[in-house]
């Protein structure tokens, strides 16, 4: 058996001040084979879907890839271990892979994997002892082949029950197969508008327990609404107690499935607010995430598209709808010139108030060659809150100095100092791993398994759901921002409503509080 150590020289970056985050690049031996070809196939240019995830138990946060799908052990002090073969990884060998997300769907306190991609689904359970099943056979409701281009997916409890069940994100049934988008006079092919590709309903599964699944796309309400989708994020948005499910669609209308309760979802989208921005077009929406950005208790949506487009952000404002906040966040000029993949708000600089990071490339890899001052390669962007939901550059140069094709995220503290790093995978590269390296200040995490767990710390909340970025999954501690070294009081709302209260919890460590 083969096995690698990961390591990179650090790149520091002198003359930062010091309130803003920074990073150091590293980087990992994974390059993501995309498998590009002359015909310009459009899911190309869509693959990088990761995940970061504990499989063995040991506190460390390991890392998973696809497109070849792949497991990374972290060995400790950012050195992590390619130990795929064994452990069952391998059944994924031969497809093509798009988007990963984790939970424990049988309950078992291992963290199993579910992939999306090309006609083609997997879903992996974790046997524990660095072992992986193939169960999608097994589970009846979910087919290993599929008709439909899988994209991204997560888990939610989206029945109440108590079991985890699996919705899966569709793009749109291809008709370029024979087309040639691009410059025929140049020679010059280029991936097809989405126009092409016809829209589809995404799907959701059914947890019936005993490993077994049913599809209730049709009966849920949530096959109604055909889109081309991009990436799904997970949030109670009306406060009801039920997890409601937002969808990212390339140049259509976003999707915000309202959960009606008893496993029945309600597509309003238009309605809330999030569907278009306020100038009503649909842009290339790729990533998302679903959190609470200015403390007022009530998640916000941050989405990512191409050059030109912005960055569009929905703020919360309650009773059921938003507002499109993308000027008033100052986003709308901040990310104007970055055509973005991933998103994730997290606190990367421990102050109290979330942040926005995305990983950022022209889906368009000849651009160049038809808009002038376009490009396709383009560094990651970190954008700080300003404490009030209001962003401002980071002026981060050692982002800024690396461009790439850049794709997957995934968010975790990988070499447990309290600060959250980053990986971004990359088109035909190398991995990037970003570790943080700001100013220490107080912190603390909480470590759960039961995805829809929410925390509220004074102003501040977040929910434990893992499905953030683009096609990608970071099940992570629950991560905060403190002022001082403890926490005078932690509310934690678990799934079935029921409530726990911590008091005088000393920061700057884990909190186990399954």
């Amino acid at each position: 058996m083969r096995t690698r150590i990961l390591f990179a020289a650090a790149i520091l970056v002198p003359g930062l001040l010091a309130q803003q985050p920074y990073f150091e690049k590293r980087t990992l031996d994974f390059v993501l084979d995309h498998r590009p070809t002359p015909e310009k196939r459009m899911f190309e240019s869509m693959a990088g879907g990761m995940a970061a995830l504990d499989f063995d138990n040991d506190g460390r946060l390991d890392l998973a890839f696809t497109n070849p799908l792949r497991l990374y052990r972290n060995e400790g002090d950012l050195k992590f271990r390619d130990v795929t073969p064994g452990s069952g990884f391998e059944a994924g060998d031969n497809a093509y892979l798009i988007g990963l997300t984790t939970g424990d769907f049988d309950a078992d306190g291992l963290t199993d994997i579910f992939a999306a991609g090309i006609e083609r689904n997997v879903l992996f359970r974790n046997l524990g002892n660095g072992k992986f099943a193939d169960v999608t056979a097994q589970t009846a409701g979910i087919p290993p082949k599929t008709p439909e281009w899988g994209i991204a997916a997560a888990f939610l409890d989206a029945d109440g029950d108590g079991r985890l069940d699996l919705f899966v994100t569709n793009y749109g049934l291809d008709r370029t197969k024979s087309r040639f988008c691009g410059d025929a006079n140049r020679k010059l092919r280029v991936y097809c508008h989405p126009k092409y590709f016809d829209p589809r309903p995404n799907q959701l599964y059914r947890n019936l327990g005993n490993g077994k699944f049913a599809d209730i796309s049709t009966e849920s309400g949530i096959s109604k609404a055909k889109g081309r989708g991009m990436s799904v994020a997970i949030a109670d948005y009306d406060a009801d107690g039920k997890p409601d499910i937002f969808v990212t669609n390339d140049n259509m209308a976003n999707f915000l499935f309202h959960n009606l309760g008893k496993g029945k979802f309600e597509e309003t989208g238009l309605l809330a607010g999030v569907a278009l921005l306020d100038h009503g077009k649909p842009v290339a929406n790729m990533g998302a995430d679903f959190r609470d950005v200015d403390n007022d208790g009530k998640p916000d949506i941050a989405v990512t598209a191409l050059n030109n487009e912005t960055f569009p952000f929905f703020r919360n404002d309650g009773a059921g709808t938003f507002h499109d906040a993308t000027s008033e966040t100052r986003l709308g000029q901040l990310a104007v010139k970055y055509g973005g993949w991933g998103a994730a708000i997290a606190d990367f600089d421990n102050d109290g108030a979330k942040d926005l990071f995305t990983t950022n490339s022209h889906v368009n890899d000849l651009v160049e060659q038809f808009e002038p001052g376009m490009t396709y390669l383009q560094p990651n962007t970190l954008f700080r809150n300003d404490g009030t939901g209001k962003f401002v550059d980071s002026a981060c140069p050692n982002l800024k100095q690396s461009a790439a094709a850049h794709r997957g995220m995934a968010v975790a503290d990988f070499d447990g100092d309290g600060r959250l790093d980053v990986v971004v995978t990359v088109l035909g590269g190398p991995t990037e791993l970003w570790r943080n390296i700001a100013p220490a200040k107080p912190w603390i995490a909480f470590r759960t398994n039961r995805i829809g767990t929410s925390i509220d710390i004074g102003k501040q909340s977040n929910t434990f759901t893992p499905s953030l970025g683009y096609a990608s999954a970071s099940h992570t501690p629950v991560h905060f921002g403190v002022s001082a070294n403890d926490v005078p009081q932690v509310i934690i709302t678990w799934p079935d409503g029921t409530k726990k209260v911590l008091e005088k919890v000393a920061a700057n460590r884990v909190v186990n509080i399954d």
